[in-house]
């Protein structure tokens, strides 16, 4: 086999969400880096929807960014309307959402990588690992042509074995009109790795010269949005809506006289489709008693003719997909532009990954995205910044980069993958991470940007920055709850006039505050304070104190819980060994390795009796080290 004579540290396979954000994690860590892609214009393509963020996705991206990524900077460089969700829920689920131009995303994120040195872009297709002693040492690819690195990251997307359904035709590919990876997956069976398989899909583009808006609700985005970056100094967005309408009866009725027709309900499809991204015929399958369900008219950009069709996914033959969409209110005439598809593809089991994403069988090979389980551009690129952080620690003979669950939602995710598995689409909810009120999206700069820091990917002056943003919160924090109101006419006035109860005996303000009607501009409007205070500090200094009970709370249960992560297991401990344990536990504490006590009480089965003989068995074993 003749080999690229230049040697790199890492090599990156697949240039979506993950594989970018793995790449210039690794580069600017100082590693030399290759990311091969099969399609130079498919770099970070939104081949689904054109959004970034959402509930808990939204956190994702603030804690990309917090830890030096690029994703949330290229989202703001091209994002055409924000939204702030939940804004009438409390801020641990308040979350980001952006409407964004894909071909400038792509672009965008294209310029970032071409500009990165110690990196290098190439176009080919990886068919093969090559691995030498159970460690991996390179790729080859379709050409026979090699590559070499010590160390891999897998971030191939839809593209393992990928196959496009529309009705009954299938079709060989990553996505529509783009070529599928067969060998790669067939190098990684051969491997021993255990293979899945997984579905997803997406709904029609229409063309809006031919869509009659007046029938649609319009959505605008938020008048005075905050950017997604930290870093972002100018806002750029062009505000374009979207529109709401709904699916009625006549197109439920096509749907169900079609179903037989339909790959997912005709049989064609084996792989597990996403249970929280339905498409229309499961919605109307498992939904029968309702007679309308809610789509989303998303501009795909800025200079294109492409609608997005949010709600309408399917995987039915264009002879009922036509009818179909034509039958719902304002779509009488609409042209489609590109079809509906369903989309099967190869997942690795995440079992066999340690919590830095190297895989347990071969030493050097990181994986991250959607090979790995997930859906989501969010996801997949929470994953190829760890996994290219950890894969340059490693190189560089460096501790790993390991977050726990009470630091950040991009380590619930990873130790859910690597801890429990998944067998469907994994999603991102702010209902996985026990301690959402300590990881909001508003804190992520605080929570994680020193980290950035230390791994080289935030510079100095922003940490010092942040550190002196922080100090002046604590200050106001510490004036609020020491400066006293007595009631008086104008006060209680004041209090009566906005919907509160007067005040009958002198408080604080943080007392106050605390009030559910208030807000921290009441609060200054009371108070008379002569300072102007940031607003970004004013909210920060409303969700501390106003929530500070249930932070309180959940600080003494992080404590609990980090002491049991404290707790290291030798990953050479034998559980056979381990007396007291079933057959069934030693089988999965064998499988998933845990690497803490903590992680080894989060697998599915693992009874705290089983924890209590563990810890014991250590303990007695801790001094000779006889595992």
């Amino acid at each position: 086999m003749s080999s690229y004579p230049k040697k790199y540290d890492i090599i990156v396979v697949g240039a979506g969400h993950a594989g970018c954000e793995a790449a210039l994690a690794a580069a600017r860590m100082g590693c030399s880096v290759l990311i091969m892609t099969i399609d130079l214009d498919g770099i970070a393509k939104m081949p689904c929807s054109p959004s970034i963020g959402g509930v808990a996705k939204g956190h994702l991206v603030k804690e990309i960014d917090a830890l030096g990524g690029e994703m949330a900077k290229v989202t703001d460089k091209t994002a055409i309307q924000y939204r702030t969700l939940n804004t009438k829920k409390g801020p641990a689920v308040q979350s980001t959402r952006t409407q964004n131009d894909k071909i400038r995303y792509h672009i965008a994120m294209k310029e970032a990588l071409e500009k990165e040195p110690n990196f290098d872009v190439k176009q080919a297709m990886v068919e093969r690992l090559i691995v030498e002693d159970d460690h991996v040492v390179g790729i080859e690819d379709q050409t026979g042509f090699g590559y070499q690195a010590p160390a891999v990251i897998l971030a191939t997307g839809t593209f393992l074995r990928g196959l496009v359904h529309i009705g009954f035709t299938a079709i060989k590919a990553g996505r529509a009109g783009e070529f599928a990876s067969y060998a790669l997956s067939e190098s990684l069976s051969q491997l021993g790795f255990r293979l899945g398989r997984m579905k997803t899909g997406t709904p029609a583009r229409l063309r809006k010269s031919t869509i009659d808006f007046t029938k649609f609700e319009r959505q605008h985005g938020d008048e005075n949005p905050r950017p997604f970056s930290l870093f972002t100094k100018r806002m750029n967005a062009t505000p374009i809506p979207c529109y709401i309408g709904h699916t009625n009866k006549r197109s439920h009725r096509i749907v169900r006289d079609n179903l037989e027709r339909s790959a997912l309900y005709g049989g064609r499809i084996t792989g597990v489709p996403a249970r929280y991204c339905p498409s229309i015929e499961d919605k109307i399958v498992r939904f029968p008693d309702r007679d309308k369900h809610q789509i989303i008219l998303e501009p795909e950009g800025i200079y294109t003719e492409e609608i997005y069709a949010s709600g309408l996914g399917n995987s039915l033959p264009m002879d009922v997909q036509i009818p179909f969409v034509r039958s719902v209110e304002g779509l009488e005439e609409v042209e489609i532009m590109r079809p509906a598809y369903a989309i099967e593809y190869d997942y690795v089991d995440p079992l066999q990954l340690f919590p830095t994403l190297e895989t347990k069988r071969i030493n050097g090979l990181y994986m991250a995205g959607q090979i790995n389980g997930t859906s989501g551009y969010e996801e997949a690129a929470a994953q190829g910044l760890w996994a290219g952080i950890n894969a340059a620690l490693k190189i560089q003979r460096r501790p790993p980069f390991l977050l726990d669950r009470s630091d950040a939602y991009m380590a619930v995710m990873v130790d859910d993958l690597v801890t429990r598995g998944t067998n469907e689409p994994y999603r991102m909810f702010t209902s996985r991470a026990e301690y959402r009120l300590l990881l909001r999206e508003d804190n992520a700069g605080r929570r994680l940007m020193e980290k950035g820091n230390e791994l080289g990917l935030i510079d100095d002056e922003t940490v010092k920055d942040m550190k002196e943003r922080q100090k002046e919160i604590s200050a106001e924090i510490q004036r609020v709850k020491n400066t006293v109101i007595t009631p008086s006419k104008t006060v209680n006035e004041y209090l009566v006039n906005i919907g509160s109860s007067a005040l009958r005996n002198a408080a604080t303000l943080d007392q106050i505050l605390k009030r559910p009607e208030l807000g921290y501009q009441d609060i200054a409007a009371l108070d008379g304070h002569p300072k102007k205070v940031d607003e970004g500090i004013a909210h920060q200094v409303e969700i501390e104190i106003k929530y500070e009970g249930y932070i309180q709370r959940h600080l003494r249960d992080v404590e609990k819980f980090k002491n049991q992560e404290k707790i290291k297991i030798p990953p050479e401990l034998a559980y056979a060994k381990v007396y007291g344990l079933s057959n069934e536990l030693r089988e999965k504490l064998a499988s998933v390795k845990p690497v803490s006590l903590g992680q080894a009480s989060r697998i599915p089965g693992i009874t705290p009796a089983a924890i209590s003989i563990i810890m014991i068995y250590l303990k007695k074993h801790e001094a000779g080290r006889g595992f």
